[in-house]
């Protein structure tokens, strides 16, 4: 967009010096595109810490995103309450537990500004990371979606700054509208047209309740389009979804609220009921210990 042309990335050079390996970094992220250019389908599951990550990885999996919910329920809080460098600090502990591509899910970026998204974009990618997105949600719940204009400009100052990296990075524009009481698929539609024109590499809108609605957006716009499985009242398969148009297919915190739950409910019933069934469920030491090893 015009009004940003030319913003100062002064940080830029400085993040550029800290990249770990930047030739590793960009064949990460060279895969990761080519994941979304490819025919089909394709799966990237949410680890939300080191440990999972290395299950994932282990079962042939070909890229992981981060949760911004699971690692907040892995620090025993709500979601939304994490610092910038708690989650970049994350980010780099999940970059660094397997050789697979990895995006992050930063939430808004750490800001309101498009200044402050820009620099969130340095400052990840500085973390090994192939890619990340950056959503519409104010975190502000009697306000949560931040006004047309100013949601296109963060999308497109998050653009830039991914743009002047000295290696691709994907950028995926999230809108929230369903997630937030908002579900208009006009809306949704429009505003991430408007993030696809102002560059976004892949466009997700995370609640989407039909297959009729994930087709028509799909339809819609011209770059691939995640969709999140695991949410209430959405049970596609992968074929389901690639019909419909679909290119990556997230779990989001499904994954860590299963493994919650089932803590959760194991410990109910040791605690209400005196028994230790549920504990027969848990994976034997010998499996777990002969996927991590493959890790060194």
């Amino acid at each position: 967009m015009a009004i940003l042309a030319g913003r100062p990335l002064a940080a830029a050079p400085f993040f550029c010096e800290r990249f770990p390996d930047m030739s590793d970094q960009a064949s990460k992220a060279a895969s990761f595109r080519a994941l979304h250019e490819r025919e089909g389908a394709f799966v990237i599951p949410n680890p939300w810490d080191v440990g999972t990550a290395r299950l994932l990885a282990s079962l042939g999996f070909e890229a992981l995103a981060t949760t911004s919910a699971g690692f907040a329920f892995s620090l025993g809080r709500p979601e939304g309450r994490s610092s910038r460098d708690e989650v970049l600090a994350h980010c780099r502990a999940i970059v660094t537990a397997s050789e697979l591509p990895v995006s992050a899910d930063l939430e808004k970026g750490f800001g309101d500004s498009p200044d402050s998204v820009a620099e969130t974009i340095h400052a990840a990618a500085a973390t090994g990371l192939a890619g990340c997105s950056i959503e519409d949600h104010t975190n502000r719940r009697d306000d949560p979606i931040f006004d047309f204009p100013l949601a296109v400009e963060r999308i497109a100052a998050a653009v830039e700054a991914a743009r002047s990296l000295p290696h691709d990075f994907v950028l995926t524009a999230r809108c929230e509208n369903y997630l937030w009481g908002r579900p208009d698929l006009n809306d949704t539609i429009r505003r991430l047209q408007a993030f696809a024109e102002a560059g976004a590499d892949v466009l997700y809108a995370p609640g989407l309740r039909s297959l009729e609605e994930i087709r028509s957006l799909c339809a819609a716009v011209n770059r691939p389009v995640n969709v999140v499985m695991g949410l209430p009242g959405a049970a596609f398969t992968v074929r389901q979804l690639a019909d419909a148009g679909v290119r990556r297919i997230s779990v989001g915190a499904a994954l860590a609220r299963l493994a919650y739950g089932s803590c959760l409910r194991a410990a109910q019933e040791i605690i209400e009921g005196g028994s230790f069934g549920a504990l027969s469920e848990a994976v034997g030491f010998a499996e777990l210990e002969d996927r991590f090893k493959r890790f060194g």
